[in-house]
Order: C-alpha cells, then structure tokens, then sequence
C-alpha cells in the first residue's frame, strides 16, 4: 500500500509493507543518492514482516518530485517531522532509521518524536577522503538520549569504516560491502549472502526492542 503524505517540503509517499500482527513499525528513510530502491531497504521490507515488523519505506518529497538532488537537512528533517504522524497512526511503537542521508536525518529527530529506538544503515560518517568532518554527533546524539541504536556499515564504506566509528557503537560490519552494500564478485561472501546477514542482524536486533 502506498500512502501520499504532505509536509511542508511537499508530498511525500510512504510504502507500507505490513506484519500480519506487529508489534513494532520500522521507518525507513533513502539517501541522497537514490530512493526505496536501495537493495538493503529491500531486503528488509522483504523479510521483516515476518518477525512481526511492518516496514515503512519512505520516499522524501524530493525524489517524489522527481528531483535530482537532496534538499538541505533542515528540510529533510520537516518533512519527515511532518509525515511522522502517519507513521505511528497504525499503532505499534516506531524505529526510526534509514540509509546514509535518511539514516542521519532519523538520529537527529528520533529523540524529539518519540522513537524507541534508531536503524542506521550505512551512516555517512564523514565524506570520502574527509575523515575530520565527522559526523559522529548526530550518531552520538540519539544514542545519548537513551535510545538503542544499531548502526550496519559496510567494512569498505568511504563514508566510514567500521574501526572509525566511535567507541561503543553498536555496529554490526557487512563484509567486503561498500556504501550500497555491495559486494565484489571475487569476495568470499555473495550478494544475496550478504544481504541475508543484513536482515537476520536487523531481525534479531529489533528482537530485543520494546513493542
């Protein structure tokens, strides 16, 4: 089911993938480079209703404008301030998270919406090559409010590798994976393995989460 919210950004377009009886709502954001597409997003709208999770795939008004590039962050974080509602209109608790970009703007408002907890995939840590303009605060910050946060980065992301990460982070690596999650052919681990190791982490964290 697909449900077209407005915000003060524009229409935005939230894809439901529902659990026959959830019990917790997964909202999940894209990056700035691409939409729902994403092959993690996938793969976890794919397999989580089955662990009692609906999963919520957001498509930021820009994309759904049919723009090529993201809008500044205080943008993005009123739209999705503004669509949040809709996400817990069905009832259960929410996680918020989302890929690079949409994983960034989930830690900066999870606190001030009432998320239980914070999914970051592939959080952009610093840009490429830029290691001194870390990020680590907008991460540091939802977990700073108590709230359990698991980030999932790929062992060769540019935008931060595993071992960057401050102390502490709860971070499950992805082998050999890239900041799409993509693995070389000549790696010992497959696409489609990787992607299942994604969603068994992700399931098993979101076990443990209150709903």
């Amino acid at each position: 089911m697909i449900e077209t919210v407005p915000t003060p950004a524009g229409d935005a377009r939230i894809h439901w993938h529902p659990a026959p009886r959830a019990r917790l709502v997964l909202a999940l954001g894209h990056g700035a480079g691409g939409g729902i597409e994403a092959r993690d997003l996938r793969a976890l709208a794919a397999a989580l209703p089955a662990h009692g999770v609906t999963v919520a795939l957001v498509e930021q008004p820009w994309r759904v404008a049919g723009k090529k590039v993201a809008p500044a962050p205080k943008t993005l974080d009123a739209a999705w301030t503004a669509l949040w509602p809709a996400l817990r209109k069905p009832g259960p608790p929410v996680v918020a998270g989302g890929r690079s970009a949409g994983a960034r703007v989930a830690c900066r408002t999870a606190a001030g919406l009432g998320a239980v907890a914070v999914l970051a995939l592939s959080f952009p840590l610093h840009p490429p090559g830029k290691p001194e303009k870390s990020r680590a605060d907008e991460l540091l910050g939802a977990a700073g409010a108590g709230l359990p946060t698991l980030v999932v980065q790929g062992a060769k992301d540019p935008f931060g590798r595993p071992e960057e990460f401050p102390s502490g982070t709860h971070l499950v690596p992805v082998p050999h994976g890239d900041h799409g999650f993509a693995v070389p052919k000549k790696a010992d681990v497959g696409q489609e393995e990787a992607l299942a190791g994604i969603t068994a982490a992700v399931a098993e964290w979101l076990d443990g989460i209150g709903g």
